[in-house]
């Protein structure tokens, strides 16, 4: 079960964010070249998902939106330091 939540934390805003750039437009909007998307889908997944999601094309990312795209990255940490402690523990 614990293999599951982890394989679908570390897949799930990837596929998540290659969706909304595949069929949508918002990822193009909010971003100005598709370096920083690219990048933000290998390394930074949920981060990237809550900066395009919080996005508005009045004023970007602003006031308290800025809480949630840090909940993203918090979630990125979590999901690899749980990676990582699962590595670890595995082999014991």
């Amino acid at each position: 079960m614990c293999c599951l939540a982890l394989t679908a934390g570390f897949l799930g805003p990837r596929f998540a964010l290659l969706l909304v750039w595949i069929f949508g437009d918002r990822v193009q909007l909010a971003f100005d070249s598709w370096i920083w998307p690219l990048l933000g889908l290998l390394v930074l997944p949920w981060t990237t998902l809550a900066y395009v999601v919080m996005w508005s094309a009045i004023g970007g990312v602003s006031g308290w939106e800025w809480i949630v795209v840090a909940l993203g990255f918090a979630a990125d940490i979590a999901t690899y330091s749980a990676r990582s402690a699962s590595q670890r523990y595995s082999r014991a």
